[in-house]
């Protein structure tokens, strides 16, 4: 039941909050288990050094995770998070990040993930997360 990239951008526009819509997040690709999407670099997102900041890449994160679980179910559906962890590798300078959550288990009232951030311009990988969703709806 994937959804189309228009449908997960609506998605992003209309249920989070305004400081997420400030990451700049965009939809690059859906799978049925799968999201991934483009945080572009902003100087506003770096700290002190020129890095970005961690705490940009773990919203990023989360976000990614509540579009791959709508694109999974076909739809949006009210989620919280329950856990999420972050190993952080090497900082981000200069380049936009891809940020894939891959779905590791579905069911109807839990949802976990796997989430690789990448440096777009070298390829490498900046950070891994795993979340864990409780779906209310």
């Amino acid at each position: 039941m994937t959804m189309t990239i228009a449908e997960a951008d609506k998605i992003l526009t209309a249920n989070f909050a305004p400081w997420v819509l400030e990451l700049g997040l965009s939809v690059a690709e859906l799978g049925d288990q799968r999201a991934v999407l483009r945080m572009p670099w902003s100087q506003r997102l770096a700290r002190e050094g020129g890095a970005l900041s961690g705490q940009a890449l773990m919203a990023a994160a989360d976000t990614t995770t509540v579009i791959a679980v709508s694109a999974a179910r076909g739809a949006f559906v009210p989620m919280t998070t329950v856990q999420q962890s972050t190993s952080f590798q090497r900082a981000v300078t200069d380049s936009d990040v891809l940020i894939e959550a891959a779905l590791t288990k579905l069911g109807r009232r839990m949802a976990f993930a796997d989430i690789a951030m990448t440096a777009e311009r070298t390829g490498e990988l900046a950070a891994r997360a795993s979340t864990v969703y409780a779906l209310l709806g």
